[in-house]
């Protein structure tokens, strides 16, 4: 609007006091108006520190009387129209600081605003000090002090600080409201102050509705106490944090997680006074449920690797169970659980065995329970077998070879989801939220089946889960069938050999016996070591062990013949290496025959313990008072070498003396020399001196036989009367 048509009220009209005024500074009294300089503020309000904001403005004050004579003179004044105030007080405003050409305007203005008391606002050139003209935003009023007197106010500051403020005021309060980036501002006690309506659709809670409350109270559905640790800091310190990832559920989606990125920023004012807090927020949901996908996917490829290197590690049928379970536990579930047919475990045609009548009800036996928390009560703990249920999903799935999901489960549901043992009521205690299970299925065989829950995941197993544990239940079924079939083997090797070898040898004139048989581990390791007390005429008694390199039903077939063999010809009195030469002759037609053997004869009555040996570790004597020695014997050859003699040796017994005669897989052990190993034995039997044979037995193995051994161990105990 023209300077020179100003209309009272309107805000691009000239003020005509302040064009008269000049510049004052805001909120200065008319004289007789304003307390006493130090006085104490009515309502004993204590003083806050100036505003950031009118010092940039630079507000000026300017009082005139009813003649237009300048009577007060703000320093703020001073830097608006340049003039000092001992330059400006007295004179007229008009002559002072408005140019010829514009003075009957002003004076015309001054006289309504005097007369008529109406304020006015406007734009106004006045004359600055240096000569240069300045436009002025000015606001004018008519004041009355106590003796009546009438008084012109006029605050003025300049228009391009104030239109710069007002821009940049709009700016920011046009980007806030419209950004699609939600902004916060908090005061210092962390309360809102203002929500853009970006935030409030983020959050679900009305822009209102944050107004003048806490954080905690709006944002209840969150975990606030880490953002109110980080508002603090921020506070304190004033350095900003960006890009704070906050995970949670609104009201708006509680079924799903949200991800948002967070910045913090303080607020201080030009005077460097702290006026707040400015949180945005920006929506990264996609981009986070991406990323948590992408590291699912990543999870499930590291659990398919490792099902291969963890999964089958050994033939043991209760072991590889265990490692599938370990194995998704807790990656995939909180609790896992392996059941097995028990018909699958059994021999075809033993009772209960594939291929039996009459078997109606499946019948499981849980072999593996890898329970959340390490609580055996949340998955069922191995045991003896369970009937199961023809409606549980277990028996279903094992039944039908398909799997069963139940994404969230109901009341309804938890009848269906026990296994042995296990009721409704202990899973709902449990915390029971999902469950799958899928079939262990092997060369199209359903053995049994993996169960999988979860009781603190709030997740439910999904599609994606399903086709994975599938993937891992069908390596693992492998390994399990490879497992069971490696157990009947091992069975029946054991059965084999424990029919081959001798049962409780009767007493022997003159002798003490006692004897130990320890089978390999592993079901392809069983089958070579032997130990025989063959009666022989006059008393004698020849002892003998021995250990057919190898294992398997194989090796154990041979020890039997070469048992047999031993018993045949000892019946013919012949003299031990001779006995040796003729086994020897007799195993060269024999397929994988090669064996080692000590063979000796106790003569109670000369004591005299003749033995020779093909190959095999030497006796220990165990004398009653002196220490263990291995009998001094030529190691000769094992037999199915053939074509090298045989010695006998004679020894001479005494009264308690004992022999102990044994197999390698008592000494041989990974890492260990066959000396170091044979110095310990003999440590341990000079210990055992006043022990009976069986006790004697017994605490050689436990201290000789190490853990998941690879080879049977034969142990024979004589003792001379």
């Amino acid at each position: 609007m023209d300077a020179r048509h100003p209309t009272p009220g309107d805000g691009d009209a000239p003020d005509t006091g302040a064009a008269a005024a000049g510049p004052g500074a805001a909120g200065a009294p008319a004289p007789g108006a304003a307390d006493a300089p130090g006085a104490a503020p009515r309502g004993g309000v204590a003083p806050s520190p100036p505003g950031g904001l009118l010092d940039v403005l630079n507000v000026a004050a300017v009082v005139l009387d009813d003649r237009g004579r300048i009577v007060l003179w703000s320093p703020q004044a001073e830097d608006v129209f340049g003039y000092r105030a001992e330059e400006a007080l007295g004179r007229y405003a008009g002559r002072l600081l408005v140019r010829e050409e514009h003075l009957d305007l002003v004076v015309e203005l001054f006289a309504r605003v005097m007369h008529e008391g109406l304020s006015w606002a406007g734009v106004f050139p006045v004359r600055h000090k240096d000569g240069g003209t300045r436009l002025l935003e000015f606001r004018n009023m008519r004041l009355r002090g106590e003796s009546g007197d009438l008084y012109a106010l006029g605050l003025a500051t300049d228009q391009s600080t104030l239109r710069a403020v007002e821009r940049d005021v709009a700016l920011s309060t046009r980007l806030v409201a419209q950004s699609p980036i939600g902004l916060a501002v908090l005061d210092t006690n962390l309360r809102f102050l203002s929500v853009n309506p970006a935030l409030a659709r983020l959050t679900g809670v009305p822009a209102e509705a944050h107004v003048g409350r806490a954080l905690r109270e709006t944002m209840s559905f969150l975990d606030t106490a880490p953002v109110e640790a980080a508002l603090r800091r921020v506070l304190g310190t004033g350095a900003p944090l960006v890009d704070q990832t906050l995970v949670g559920r609104v009201r708006a989606d509680p079924e799903r997680e949200h991800a948002w990125s967070v910045s913090y920023y303080r607020l201080e004012a030009g005077n460097g006074k702290v006026l707040g807090l400015a949180v945005s927020v920006v929506d990264i949901t996609d981009r986070y449920r991406a990323a948590t996908e992408a590291a699912r996917a990543r999870r499930r490829l590291a659990l398919v690797a490792d099902a291969s290197v963890r999964v089958g590690t050994t033939l043991d049928l209760r072991r590889t169970a265990r490692e599938l379970a370990d194995l998704v536990v807790p990656q995939l579930a909180d609790a896992a659980a392996v059941d097995v047919l028990d018909a699958a475990l059994r021999t075809p045609g033993e009772p209960g065995g594939p291929g039996a009548a009459g078997v109606r009800r499946r019948l499981f036996r849980p072999l593996a329970a890898a329970p959340a928390g390490g609580r055996d009560d949340d998955a069922g703990c191995p045991g003896a077998p369970y009937e199961a249920d023809d409606e549980g999903l277990v028996a279903r799935c094992v039944a039908t070879g398909e799997p069963y999901l139940v994404r969230r489960v109901a009341v309804d549901d938890l009848p269906r989801l026990v296994r042995g043992g296990e009721t409704p009521d202990g899973l709902a205690r449990a915390g029971l939220r999902s469950y799958l299970v899928v079939p262990l299925t092997a060369r199209g065989t359903v053995l049994g089946a993996l169960s999988l829950r979860r009781t603190r995941d709030a997740v439910p197993f999904d599609d994606d889960d399903l086709v994975l544990a599938r993937e891992l239940a069908g390596r693992a079924a492998v390994a399990v069938d490879n497992a069971r079939w490696y157990q009947r083997e091992h069975d029946t090797v054991l059965t084999l050999q424990r029919s081959l070898l001798p049962h409780a040898p009767e007493p022997r004139p003159g002798l003490e016996l006692a004897h130990r048989y320890e089978p390999a581990g592993a079901a392809g390791e069983v089958g070579g070591d032997w130990f025989d007390v063959i009666p022989l005429a006059g008393g004698r008694t020849a002892l003998v062990v021995g250990d057919v390199m190898g294992s398997g039903v194989s090796a154990a077939t041979t020890m039997g013949q070469l048992r047999t063999a031993a018993r045949a010809l000892a019946d013919l009195d012949l003299d031990p290496a001779d006995l040796l030469r003729h086994v020897d002759r007799g195993t060269t037609g024999l397929r994988d025959s090669t064996a080692t053997c000590v063979y000796g004869v106790y003569d109670p009555r000369r004591r005299e313990f003749r033995v020779a040996n093909a190959g095999h570790l030497p006796p220990v004597r165990v004398p009653l008072e002196g220490p263990p020695r291995l009998l001094d014997l030529p190691t000769g050859v094992p037999l199915g070498v053939g074509g090298v003699p045989f010695d006998t040796t004679t020894a001479v017994l005494e009264p308690g003396d004992r022999l102990v005669l044994y197999t390698d897989g008592l000494i041989e052990v990974r890492g260990q020399s066959i000396d170091a190993r044979l110095e310990q034995l003999l440590a341990l039997l000079r210990e055992t001196g006043g022990r009976s044979l069986d006790a004697m037995c017994d605490e050689v193995l436990d201290a000789m036989r190490e853990p998941d051994v690879h080879d049977d161990v034969a142990l024979l105990v004589a003792r001379v009367h």
